[in-house]
C-alpha cells in the first residue's frame, strides 16, 4: 500500500466513520510502514467511481470548484499558518508521498453541506529542508452519499471520487498482518468477504470511512488536476490499471 493511501485511509478513519479501530491502527502503520508490501492486494479494496458523459455545464461547474479550491489554500502555502488554523498533521513521523494536513470540523461538516472554500484536508509534500510544500487538497462526503449526490458536488464526468470497501479488522494480537505480501486484513489484506473475515476472527466493514476526491489546482495539465493515477508527482498513487478487484466501470 502506497503511504499516501494508508494515510488516506487512516485520516478518515479518525472522523468519526470507524474510529474505535483508528488508534490501534495508526500504531500498526507506524509500526509496518517499513515493511510495505505493495499494492497487490489492494484488489477488492477499493470502489471508484465510473466517469459519467459530459454534460452541458459540467466543465465549468468543475472549473469553479477548482478556484475555489485554490482560494482556500491560497493563505497556506506555509504550512506554519495550516497548523495555527486548526489544521494537524496525520502520522507526520510515518513516511508518506504527500501528508495529508486535516481540519476533523470540516470532514465532519462536509458528511452535510459541500464547502469547497473547506477542504478537509490541505496536501503537502516533504520538502528537503525539512518543510512542506502545498500541492492539492482533499473533499470528504460521507459513506452513505450516493453517487448522484457526489455529482452534484463535483461532476462525476470531471472527477472521480473512491471509497475503501470490504476490510476485515484484525484479531487482537494479530495485526502485523495488515502488513507485507501475505497480509490478510486491513486494506492490503487477501480477505474480501464477510465470510472469510468471520472465519479468520476477524470484524468485517463493508466499507469504512466516506467518499474521497484530490484536487491538484495548481496543475497546467488538465488532466492532472483531478488526478487518480499513480505518477512521478506523488499524486494518489494508486495503480487502478494494476487492481482488477477495483470497480472501474
Amino acid at each position: 500500500m502506497s503511504q499516501l493511501t494508508l494515510s488516506c485511509w487512516l485520516i478518515c478513519l479518525t472522523i468519526g466513520l470507524a474510529g474505535r479501530a483508528a488508534p490501534a491502527l495508526a500504531q500498526a502503520a507506524q509500526q509496518g510502514a517499513a515493511a510495505d508490501g505493495g499494492m497487490a492486494h489492494m484488489a477488492g479494496h477499493m470502489y471508484l467511481t465510473a466517469l459519467r458523459s459530459p454534460k452541458a455545464g459540467d466543465q465549468q461547474k468543475a472549473d469553479a470548484i477548482v478556484a475555489a479550491a485554490k482560494s482556500a489554500m491560497a493563505p497556506y502555502q506555509d504550512y506554519h499558518k495550516a497548523l495555527a488554523d486548526g489544521y494537524e498533521i496525520f502520522l507526520p513521523n510515518v513516511p508518506q508521498s504527500q501528508y495529508h494536513f486535516t481540519k476533523y470540523q470540516y470532514g465532519l461538516e462536509a458528511a452535510f453541506h459541500f464547502d469547497p472554500l473547506k477542504p478537509t484536508s490541505l496536501l503537502y509534500k516533504k520538502t528537503a529542508d525539512g518543510g512542506y510544500k502545498l500541492v492539492g487538497a482533499m473533499y470528504t462526503d460521507r459513506v452513505g452519499a450516493t453517487e448522484d449526490e457526489l455529482n452534484d458536488r463535483i461532476p462525476l464526468s470531471i472527477a472521480r471520487w473512491h471509497k475503501h470497501i470490504n476490510f476485515c479488522r484484525a484479531p487482537i494480537g494479530q495485526r502485523a498482518a495488515y502488513f507485507g505480501p501475505n497480509a490478510k486484513f486491513g486494506l492490503q489484506g487477501s480477505i474480501t468477504t464477510k465470510e472469510a473475515c468471520d472465519a479468520a476472527g476477524g470484524v468485517f466493514h463493508p466499507h469504512l470511512l466516506g467518499w474521497m476526491v484530490h484536487v491538484y489546482p495548481y496543475e497546467a495539465d488538465a488532466k492532472k488536476i483531478w488526478s487518480t493515477n499513480d505518477d512521478d508527482k506523488g499524486h494518489d498513487n494508486m495503480d487502478h490499471s494494476a487492481m482488477p478487484g477495483m470497480k472501474m466501470n
